[in-house]
């Protein structure tokens, strides 16, 4: 199917509308695109931003768009970090064409303090941390390469002070800058291991670090999916850019180089007179999200739809989960082999009205599987 639109930007049936097409039909053809976060917020996010268009092209794309979201399945995972990622290059596209219209999703994290306390960072994540003082002023992010990070943390050089993943453009980003900057002691910031496409996390740190943000809080110059920065302050992102050197060796996976050039980075530091400009940068005080602590409900709502009986059977290797209504009439049997099939089964049928009843089901049906798996006698939770 051709399709163009014409409007702020200009999106033709030879260019860039058959691209995002392509794109997100390549996709939704693999099922692991299917029950992708990133395919999920990328047709969500174009729907929002085409609807605003309003022109008779736009609705034909809307249309096919909405037959997509009706085949996204539960989401497995938020990114995979696939070196082509089809809604990333979509979106990419789009926003070349209508960057008026690029929106964000609102992301948020928890902040545990303002600055380090001991080897912890404000900010939790999956990162390994050793600062050491003054004498380990290198932090390190493997972009794509998940492993490499706990690689380098088992040789743990000495003026190595945290190294982890890095994602995502946006709030992988955003978490970057929240460590670096509640911490003096880091002056490089390395970069290591491969930079998926699409998402281009990699690209986005240096981006940054040479150019800022604009006035949308999108990084200047960044080739990632959506590289806009939710959850920083323009003074938290000045005072990164000053505090560290941003070194690019992205698609470097080799930890005897990568060492080297940590140990290089520290004697750099110590030889450019570089301890009176430690101490003159402080912590900054950064951004925080409120923090609530859960508690008690006090009062629990039975759910209107009835109530559940979960019963594994480990001689069939399936869970049995009974539907009864509050009179105790056994309404249906929903049988499956894991807890994801039978509670996406009951939600998608409308059997479970109440938010906290789903959220019940889900924990318990969760450890009936378990059970199964491990061999342990289940015992089901009152609501």
């Amino acid at each position: 199917m051709k399709i163009h639109i014409f409007g702020s930007g200009s999106l033709t049936e030879d260019n860039s509308t058959s691209e995002i097409l392509s794109e997100l039909q390549r996709g939704m053809r693999l099922s692991k695109c299917k029950k992708c976060g990133c395919m999920k917020e990328a047709l969500e996010a174009l729907r929002f931003s085409l609807s605003s268009l309003q022109t008779q092209d736009s609705s034909k794309l809307l249309q096919n768009i909405e037959s997509w979201l009706r085949l996204i399945e539960s989401t497995e995972y938020p990114c995979l970090g696939c070196e082509h990622c089809f809604p990333a290059v979509a979106i990419n596209t789009f926003n070349r064409n209508f960057p008026e219209l690029s929106k964000s999703l609102g992301c948020s994290f928890e902040i545990r303090g303002q600055t380090w306390e001991g080897n912890i960072p404000p900010v939790s994540g999956e990162y390994f941390a050793f600062c050491n003082g003054s004498d380990c002023p290198v932090a390190v992010s493997t972009l794509g390469s998940v492993g490499l990070s706990e690689t380098l943390a088992n040789i743990r050089p000495k003026e190595l002070c945290i190294v982890g993943k890095t994602e995502t453009e946006n709030i992988g980003v955003d978490k970057v800058i929240k460590n670096v900057v509640t911490n003096p002691t880091i002056r490089f910031l390395l970069l290591v291991g491969q930079d998926s496409k699409g998402h281009r996390s990699g690209d986005t740190l240096l981006a940054l670090w040479k150019n800022g943000v604009d006035e949308n809080m999108k990084v200047i110059g960044s080739s990632g999916k959506r590289p806009i920065l939710k959850n920083v302050t323009l003074e938290e992102i000045e005072a990164f850019r000053k505090q560290v050197q941003v070194v690019d060796m992205v698609g470097c996976e080799d930890t005897k180089r990568i060492v080297e050039k940590i140990r290089e980075l520290s004697r750099e530091s110590k030889s450019c007179s570089c301890e009176k400009r430690v101490e003159e940068i402080k912590p900054v005080e950064i951004s925080t999200a409120p923090i609530i602590q859960a508690k008690e409900p006090a009062k629990v709502e039975m759910d209107k739809a009835g109530y559940f009986v979960i019963i594994p059977q480990p001689n069939r290797g399936i869970i049995t989960v009974e539907h009864y209504s509050y009179d105790n009439e056994l309404l249906r049997v929903i049988e499956g082999k894991n807890a994801k099939n039978i509670y996406w089964t009951i939600i998608k049928n409308g059997w479970v009205t109440q938010l906290s009843h789903a959220a019940y089901l889900g924990k318990e049906i969760m450890k009936a599987e378990l059970s199964l798996k491990f061999g342990f006698k289940y015992v089901q939770d009152s609501a």
